[in-house]
């Protein structure tokens, strides 16, 4: 199973043009897909639809999105009056070649900032049934600005991700809507745009510290990530490029797995070749 995670940045790239159909090409052959700055109803791209895009793009693939923040559209720049129920929305897409089963949006945990854009984040979990089970999948998109706010933010997800189970993910009891009871897989794989860096406080904060004799130990619990169990980084590593100045360059997106993969994980790489956003396409394949 071949899976990608890509910050589209609202459809523009790194030439500063909206384009979709660029985006989709560059995920060409993926199974599963995690989009992040997925919006509706945004001035900066004419207030396009990305979800109705991005779905006709993928006709073979089922979709959900997650929209973590939601507000009423205003006039812009004098502009005669939006439509009633025009809306703002930002978030998290999941796409996938094999049903989802269930889907919800969890809410990460923010707080209130003042002179600096602090959306409400969001990480979308998606319960796939691909070939042999089920699997979680969770497009994640964490806070630009505060690495003390990501380290709350991960410690949020990592408890809801280990309390899947117990909690029931979206519903339990479906049969008393005529439902059937949607599965509870216990893998799961969270990609997403981290805005962290590898090794950093927030990064050690999700994937554990490593120790200087034994280095960072898998535990049931704490997700692994999947390029460094593949020992897939190299020196100069980056997934986001300052379109300003193409020499500003870091590691920002990621793939992390329940332990019950890690055996499975085949190969992980980031395609710096696509220019659709500042963000690169990070791709990783999973054994069935």
């Amino acid at each position: 199973m071949n899976f990608a995670s890509y910050n589209i940045q609202y459809g523009f790239g790194l030439d500063g043009r909206y384009d979709l159909p660029r985006i989709a090409r560059s995920l060409e052959g993926a199974d599963i897909i995690a989009l992040q700055e997925v919006t509706r109803g945004f001035s900066r791209n004419g207030f396009a639809d990305m979800v109705a895009g991005i779905a006709a793009l993928f006709p073979h693939h089922f979709w959900v999105y997650g929209p973590a923040c939601d507000l009423h559209v205003e006039a812009v720049h004098g502009k005669s009056a939006p439509a009633p129920g025009r809306r703002f929305q930002f978030g998290n897409m999941v796409l996938s070649r094999w049903p989802i089963a269930s889907t919800r949006t969890l809410l990460l945990p923010r707080s209130r900032t003042i002179g600096k854009i602090n959306p409400q984040r969001g990480a979308t979990e998606a319960v796939i049934t691909v070939p042999g089970g089920a699997i979680r999948v969770y497009s994640v998109h964490l806070d630009h600005v505060s690495p003390d706010e990501r380290i709350r933010q991960l410690q949020f997800l990592n408890a809801h991700i280990n309390a899947f189970v117990q909690e029931g993910g979206s519903m339990t009891g479906a049969a008393e809507f005529d439902l059937p009871e949607p599965p509870l897989p216990e893998d799961y794989a969270i990609l997403g745009d981290f805005n962290m860096e590898p090794e950093s406080p927030e990064y050690c904060a999700l994937a554990g510290a490593a120790g200087g004799y034994y280095g960072r130990v898998a535990r049931i619990g704490t997700p692994v990530d999947a390029f460094a169990a593949l020992e897939a980084y190299r020196p100069e590593s980056y997934s986001w490029m300052d379109p300003e100045d193409h020499g500003k360059r870091m590691h920002l997106d990621y793939c992390f797995v329940s332990c019950g993969l890690v055996s499975r994980l085949k190969s992980a790489r980031i395609d710096i070749q696509s220019v659709g956003s500042d963000h690169f396409p990070l791709w990783v394949e999973i054994g069935e």
